[in-house]
């Protein structure tokens, strides 16, 4: 599948389904320098994924700064065709200064046996 560049990244959409609701979300960064996906949480609003009093909140750190985020498991994460059950994504603000949905991370990539062909700009999954 192709990915999208904008600003010389690589972006990509994902489904993400939640007690039965789902949703596809454009512009996520795929970012192999992040351990964990995040979300945003204005975007996973919409399928009713909120923090609770019960949440744990905790600080993430990046290259942009932290972020005060917290966890939830989804019915499952999906890119083209690649889907996995029971996927825990971090939830947060992603309040980076440019239009983001959220950040594939290397939790996704790897489990899903993500291929990146930067050359051809294009993702595949393993067999």
């Amino acid at each position: 599948m192709r990915l999208l560049v904008r600003d010389n990244l690589p972006f990509t959409s994902v489904t993400v389904a939640y007690r039965g609701r789902f949703i596809t979300l454009p512009e996520v960064l795929i970012d192999t320098g992040s351990a964990r996906t995040i979300l945003s949480a204005d975007a996973v609003a919409n399928i009713e994924i909120y923090p609770v009093p019960d949440d744990i909140l905790y600080t993430i750190h990046g290259v942009g700064g932290s972020e005060v985020v917290f966890s939830r498991q989804v019915d499952y994460l999906q890119v083209g065709d690649r889907r996995l059950e029971n996927f825990e994504i971090e939830v947060g603000g992603m309040d980076y200064g440019f239009e983001i949905r959220g950040i594939l991370g290397m939790d996704f990539l790897h489990q899903a046996g993500v291929i990146l062909d930067l050359a051809d700009m294009s993702m595949q999954f393993s067999s």
